[in-house]
């Protein structure tokens, strides 16, 4: 890939760009879908970056890392070398009201939204909504700002779809105010870098609410689920990633999709042919060099509890990670009350939750920071290496050109309206995925190592 230098336009041709917006919001660029149904940033002057963009873009390798932003912003803070500093974990749900039944998980992320408004610690919330009350049509979902706890509810639910800051960002700037603010670790990376550098955001983001993360998906991959769900995606009305049912385990997922005619259909994901979410398809290419899962530089994060008997629990259980000392007190008070049901656990434990997430930040990045090919360098925490079993190796390597391959191949099946063609090759793909990952004879993989090193090198 060609480099245009640490600009807009370098990040994007070297694959690290996530879409996060904002250098959008400070350069003055908009956001706009790739061909992939990825949003990238468009406009003059992508080769000419802003003033500060080379310290304030998430992947730029000028920019200080997770480690860093947080040394700074929780000193006191105890540390652990996989999901970083903390003052206080646990595992729970909410305990009040019907957050955990409306919610993917156990609901107390939406619950600290509600929280932080009704405690007045913030003035306003700006999370993900469905987009009939965000940014327009050509989006499902997209950052709202919310200023009640009614409000709050409308972001409950995971969204596995691309969204961007720009917009928020802008508000942020326009109206004095204390704000939350919840994303993904590289989103609150972003709002971290551009606040050592813009006063009015680091005055106005009181508190980041950080969300775990496996990887972002590409837009492509909400249409693949309508699709196969025989709704054409450009009728889809609504969507939920992961219907909740409480006689289900929490990772039994299930999707549910709602035409422009009303009717809905729902199918579980082990059904689909890119329901497996650890075999990448859609997986935007910055995610292959990112090495937080929890959103280290936070002020709180939660993720899903996903070791038993949480797990089985389909009502749904968070993992969360205190950083800050300010909010750990509303926490505590709320499970003293029996607001949230809440029990302490260590830093093993939480990893042990996200343990094939966290192989894959770390040494799956060092294995493909061996063969990174940018156009730009790459500095992450971990050092490459290629000393890898075979096996894991062509993982990594399945994992890549599945992720690469997918984008192409629905592309071309979009294009020509054939959904066969993308669903033809995804399911080949996954059954070789899922022979590398569920220990198949490495004998019957030696053709595949060459192949699937062929068609990453096209990329």
């Amino acid at each position: 890939m060609r480099s245009g230098g640490i600009t807009p336009l370098g990040i994007e041709r070297s694959g690290l760009c996530i879409g996060c917006g904002s250098c959008a919001a400070t350069g003055g660029y908009r956001m706009a879908w790739d061909r992939f149904g990825n949003l990238k940033p468009t406009g003059e002057g992508l080769d000419r970056p802003p003033a500060g963009f080379e310290r304030t873009c998430p992947f730029s390798p000028e920019a200080r890392d997770e480690t860093r932003i947080a040394l700074d912003l929780f000193p006191a803070a105890r540390s652990d070398p996989w999901i970083g500093r903390y003052e206080s974990l646990f595992v729970g749900h909410a305990a009040e009201g019907d957050f955990r039944e409306s919610g993917s998980s156990g609901g107390i992320t939406s619950w600290l939204a509600a929280e932080l408004l009704r405690s007045g610690m913030v003035d306003k919330v700006i999370h993900v909504v469905p987009a009939a009350s965000g940014a327009g049509a050509d989006r499902l979902f997209a950052y709202d700002v919310s200023s009640s706890g009614a409000a709050v509810r409308r972001g409950a639910k995971s969204r596995y779809y691309p969204v961007d800051l720009a917009a928020a960002l802008r508000v942020i700037r326009a109206s004095p105010g204390r704000y939350a603010i919840t994303g993904v670790p590289c989103f609150i990376k972003a709002l971290r870098l551009l606040a050592e550098h813009d006063p009015a955001i680091g005055e106005r983001i009181a508190v980041t609410i950080g969300l775990f993360c496996g990887h972002m998906k590409s837009a492509r991959f909400a249409e693949s689920l309508a699709w196969q769900m025989d709704c054409e995606p450009g009728s889809v009305r609504a969507l939920d990633f992961r219907v909740k049912d409480a006689a289900r385990p929490a990772n039994w997922y299930r999707a549910r999709v709602e035409a422009a005619d009303g009717t809905s259909r729902e199918q579980d994901w082990w059904h689909l042919a890119d329901g497996d979410w650890g075999a990448g398809y859609f997986q935007n290419s910055a995610c292959n060099y990112c090495d937080d899962v929890t959103a280290e530089t936070a002020d709180i994060a939660f993720g899903d509890a996903w070791v038993e008997p949480y797990s089985s629990d389909g009502r749904g259980t968070n993992v969360v990670v205190v950083r800050s000392p300010a909010l750990l007190p509303l926490v505590q008070c709320a499970a003293e009350q029996g607001r949230l049901s809440l029990t302490d656990v260590d830093a093993a434990f939480v990893r042990g939750t996200q343990d094939a997430g966290l192989r894959h930040r770390r040494e799956g990045v060092a294995y493909r920071l061996a063969w990174y090919r940018g156009g730009l360098p790459v500095r992450k925490r971990v050092t490459p290496d290629s000393r890898l079993k075979l096996r894991r190796k062509l993982i990594y390597r399945a994992r890549a050109a599945i992720s690469w391959w997918s984008h192409r191949q629905f592309a071309l099946a979009r294009r020509l309206r054939r959904r066969g063609i993308y669903l033809g090759w995804a399911r080949i793909a996954l059954r070789l995925y899922q022979a590398l990952a569920w220990g198949r004879p490495l004998g019957v993989m030696a053709g595949a190592s060459k192949l699937l090193d062929r068609a990453f090198r096209r990329g």
